[in-house]
């Protein structure tokens, strides 16, 4: 393996590991024995699992960047760049998440309430950085969203804000 692609590796996939390592030392802890060790190793593998778990969500929502534009999270607002579109939409706006094909990539299909639509590439530079602001939204299951990024396009919503209740009178 050549070093740059080694780097790559590990900048993908290298929280998943310390996350790997991270369970290992808890169950070598747990193996330890003792009223201390049991509880404390216990705990440690599974706290490591969940962020193992959640490492490699994120490390599997990473593309390599070979998309046009640049997308920018910036305090609940998605910003889109591109030579010839882009936009923004707050996440407190969105209400519905797509994948569809855009321009020969794939591609989030963000809509907002007032029905702006925003397109953003998969590939695009940046794009990894929609995982954590996408799992801040109510509801999404960051699993079937993943999931969704490898499997055949459907054209079904993968997110939709659940509609707010009003008050009578």
């Amino acid at each position: 393996m050549r070093r740059e692609d080694l780097a790559a590796f590990l900048a993908r996939w290298g929280e998943t590991l310390a996350a790997l390592l991270g369970v290992a030392a808890g169950l070598w802890l747990f193996l330890l024995g003792g009223w201390l060790f049991w509880p404390l190793g216990a705990l440690v593998a599974a706290a490591a699992a969940g962020w193992a778990v959640l490492a490699w969500r994120r490390a599997r929502f990473a593309r390599a960047p070979d998309a046009p534009g640049v997308v920018e999270v910036d305090e609940g607002q998605i910003g889109y760049f591109a030579p010839d579109f882009g936009g923004f939409v707050a996440l407190a706006e969105l209400t519905e998440i797509r994948l569809v094909e855009a321009a020969g990539h794939r591609a989030w299909r963000l809509r907002t309430g007032g029905g702006e639509v925003l397109t953003v590439p998969l590939a695009s530079p940046g794009a990894d950085r929609l995982f954590e602001a996408f799992s801040a939204l109510p509801g999404l299951d960051t699993g079937a969203l993943v999931h969704a990024m490898d499997a055949p396009l459907t054209g079904d919503a993968l997110w939709r804000r659940a509609p707010a209740l009003r008050r009578p009178g």
